[in-house]
């Protein structure tokens, strides 16, 4: 009954910016984490950027210092500030939640928005 809902993908020049939104409705005990995945054809889904609910942040070597994860927990929200981006950031990028259901935490995942970074 958890529901993730993102926006923000499109195309964008090399070079450019864009900002991804996801938010999270539904049944939430607790949030543990919400962070970013990206998946191209023929690959397994990897993670971007994580942050949990006390701010700490992972990132993936590759978009360090271009990007950057923001959360508000009260509005089960997380951004994803892209700068700087690449033809290999091209990818359907997709929002993970990590949901405390007793005695474990489960993942949630949203539908995907599709990044294309092209000239």
């Amino acid at each position: 009954q958890v529901q993730l809902v993102e926006s923000g993908g499109g195309l964008v020049q090399p070079g450019g910016s864009l900002r991804l939104s996801c938010t999270a409705s539904g049944y939430i005990l607790r949030i543990n984490s919400m962070g970013w995945y990206r998946q191209v054809p023929g690959k397994e889904r990897d993670l971007v950027a994580a942050i949990t609910s006390g701010g700490s942040t992972n990132y993936a070597d590759s978009v360090k210092a271009r990007f950057t994860i923001s959360r508000d927990n009260a509005k089960n929200t997380v951004y994803l500030q892209m700068n700087s981006l690449k033809p290999d950031d091209t990818a359907v990028y997709y929002c993970n939640l990590k949901n405390r259901e007793f005695p474990s935490v489960r993942d949630y995942w949203g539908q995907g928005t599709q990044v294309i970074v092209s000239a």
